[in-house]
């Protein structure tokens, strides 16, 4: 006679080996990866490129849908509404899981809500002025911010990471510099190019042929170490304002409660796409590093930049705009 402890042993047996059936015939359909900005971007850029990878991987059609409105909400909230069956994955950033939801009444939570799957790459940004301003490093630009408090000025979309990078520099800095908002990277780096303001922090691909061509001038990246494509260009950290580090990273996500099977299986595939040479070399052309870790690494990384980020926006005092 089959008692209680039985049955339930029974059950988690099945439900177990049910999983494993799942993730060992998965995908049996096109999964779609949702990005919740407009095309053309870096999530945009980076998520085609995974897409690409685990279609000639996988064996089923990977496609990319944009969703976008709110800052990244709209998008971000499907996907965490989606069902957990592996069949709906985001690929979001720190301003989608941890800026955004600082900012404003989300319905997710940037951690909870999702099981991380990888990070896929990171980006620096570079601190860039006008060629005009008296600003050659960074130790100059806190200078004159703070001998014109309030008067110079600083560039970015809301709540992206250059946005967030200009108002943790202001903290760990104490210094004041004026936010100016704009609606994409692109009008600030042309507004800073023509002098309208004074710097923007901004991902490196995008500004870094400026500085070769002299439009605007370099001071020094944002990330921990120094870029091997930039490498004469020193830390914010080396540059007298240890432990700074700032860098826009991007991510795959799936809704929470997706098998741990199908997750590990995307992420083996994943990693695969990402490290072959061509894909790597590709990347780092666009100034998009290849990362390509674990799930427990995400999901570490997640821990500690959801409240780093929310204590950047809290302290800043920023709202939305």
């Amino acid at each position: 006679m089959v008692n209680r402890k039985m049955r339930i042993s029974i059950t988690l047996f099945g439900a177990v080996l049910a999983g494993v059936a799942a993730a060992q015939t998965y995908p049996v359909k096109p999964v779609r990866i949702v990005v919740p900005f407009a095309a053309g971007g870096g999530v945009d850029v980076t998520a085609r490129i995974l897409a690409q990878g685990l279609t000639e991987r996988l064996g089923q059609n990977v496609f990319v849908e944009n969703r976008t409105g709110a800052s990244g909400i709209i998008g971000t909230e499907f996907v965490a509404k989606s069902a957990p069956d592996g069949y709906t994955l985001l690929v979001g950033s720190q301003t989608t899981q941890a800026v955004v939801p600082a900012m404003y009444k989300t319905s997710y939570d940037g951690a909870r809500d999702f099981t991380p799957m990888m990070v896929i790459a990171t980006s620096p940004l570079m601190i860039v002025v006008h060629p005009s301003l008296p600003v050659k490093n960074v130790k100059d630009l806190i200078a004159l911010a703070r001998a014109r408090p309030g008067q110079l000025t600083f560039g970015a979309a809301s709540g992206g990471t250059p946005h967030m990078a200009g108002e943790l520099f202001k903290l760990t800095a104490k210094v004041d510099l004026l936010f100016v908002p704009y609606k994409g990277e692109g009008p600030a780096v042309s507004d800073a190019m023509g002098g309208q303001i004074s710097t923007v922090f901004s991902n490196l691909p995008v500004v870094l042929p400026l500085v070769r061509s002299g439009r605007l001038r370099g001071i020094a990246v944002t990330s921990a170490q120094r870029v091997s494509t930039a490498a004469e260009f020193p830390t914010v950290a080396e540059s007298g304002l240890p432990g700074f580090e700032a860098n826009t990273w991007f991510g795959c996500l799936a809704p929470a409660g997706t098998p741990a099977d199908i997750i590990n299986k995307l992420n083996a595939e994943s990693a695969r796409a990402l490290n072959a040479p061509a894909v790597k070399e590709r990347m780092a052309g666009m100034g998009l590093f290849v990362v390509a870790n674990k799930p427990e690494e995400f999901a570490e990384l997640l821990k500690k930049e959801i409240p780093r980020w929310a204590k950047v926006v809290k302290e800043s005092g920023v709202k939305p705009q």
